[in-house]
């Protein structure tokens, strides 16, 4: 619901070749044959390549370096992905805005598809996962505006990614949104008046995005999938009116992000919708971590399904860094106690300093590897 205070503030303030088969971790084979439950657990630690392919808007050239760099991003090398492996980080999420530089159907210029292969190649041979979206499309506005052109566009854009990354092996995840609701259908801080067909909707396109990959064959067959919940909320992905796809390969996690409070996570200064929070760790904010953390480990864990938090993050300019680090490690450890895996927002000139591929707190990333331990 923050969304876009969130990509303006975290950008500048958060913590924290290719070949067709590029699998080159010694496990790449064994993910083949794990359950989704145990896939997420092989992940360890996550963290975000933020800001770079999901960089969006019309005032930046349409060119795939522009997209890049639009947001504070230097080019992305290959050392720069190999740092986020030796520090310990299992899985790389990857944020792609897809229709940025895609025509009015969806379809997707061959030099951005074979830049974003690049990347992805890189992280699959550096032993890390890699889970693959579409992240600042405008779905939510587009699927109001026209719902069946758009669920055509969103699936013409699933069936070129299927093609182009379908004989890649199992570290590959593919995930079917990033933050998406659609609140002129339901107001999510009022009643319940629109609120199923609004999760109708949501319900409808995560099928629509199963049922492309999967009819797509190779190893799309049976890939692991991350499917978003309504604006990746918990309290939304644990509504009654959420339902998981059916899948029959039966190899579906979920996805949520985490950014509670916001008033701390997000607010560097008072803002008309609240006062920033520059304290974190009294009995009641762990009461709370714990409540929402236990809310998906009850309802999608302890089921079956498993529970990938895509986001959590907090900015740092107005909170000393041992409160903000407390934060960061006890949302980690909540996560990981439970099954959960966290992958970090991270940003450029955020916690990985990309032109000289090494952390800004390394013992911080120590003891965060710690957790997965």
């Amino acid at each position: 619901m923050f969304r876009k205070i969130i990509a303006i503030i975290l950008s500048v303030t958060m913590i924290l070749g290719v070949s067709c088969s590029a699998d080159a971790s010694a496990n790449a084979a064994d993910a083949k044959e794990m359950t989704t439950q145990e896939f997420v657990d092989s992940m360890g630690m996550g963290i975000n390549l933020g800001n770079t392919f999901d960089c969006s808007g019309d005032w930046f050239a349409k060119t795939v370096d522009a997209q890049e760099t639009a947001w504070g991003s230097p080019i992305i090398t290959e050392k720069m992905i190999k740092g986020y492996a030796d520090a310990g980080f299992g899985v790389i999420r990857m944020p792609v805005s897809w229709t940025v530089l895609a025509d009015e159907d969806g379809n997707i210029p061959k030099e951005f598809m074979d830049r974003v292969e690049e990347v992805a190649g890189w992280i699959l041979d550096s032993g890390m996962k890699c889970i693959l979206n579409t992240h600042h499309d405008g779905w939510s506005e587009k699927f109001e505006a026209d719902f069946d052109g758009t669920l055509k566009i969103y699936e013409n854009i699933w069936k070129q990614i299927c093609e182009r990354f379908g004989d890649y092996g199992y570290n590959l995840m593919f995930e079917s949104m990033n933050e998406v609701g659609f609140d002129n259908i339901w107001n999510q801080y009022g009643g319940p008046n629109g609120k199923k067909e609004a999760f109708d909707m949501m319900n409808k396109i995560n099928q629509k995005f199963v049922d492309t990959v999967r009819a797509s064959g190779g190893n799309n067959s049976d890939r692991h999938l991350l499917i978003a919940s309504y604006w990746t909320n918990i309290d939304h992905a644990c509504s009654e009116e959420f339902s998981m796809p059916d899948d029959p390969a039966g190899r579906c996690a979920v996805s949520v992000h985490y950014y509670t409070p916001s008033t701390f996570c997000i607010l560097e200064e008072d803002a008309d919708w609240g006062k920033a929070q520059t304290e974190w760790g009294s009995d009641a904010d762990i009461a709370e971590l714990t409540k929402y953390m236990d809310m998906m480990k009850e309802n999608f864990t302890d089921k079956g399904v498993p529970v990938i938090v895509g986001e959590y993050g907090c900015s740092t300019g107005n909170k000393k860094w041992e409160v903000a680090e407390n934060w960061l490690l006890s949302v980690a450890e909540a996560a990981k106690e439970r099954r959960l895996c966290p992958v970090l927002w991270d940003t450029p000139g955020g916690e990985y300093d990309r032109e000289n591929a090494s952390f800004k707190h390394p013992e911080y990333i120590k003891k965060l590897m710690e957790i997965a331990e």
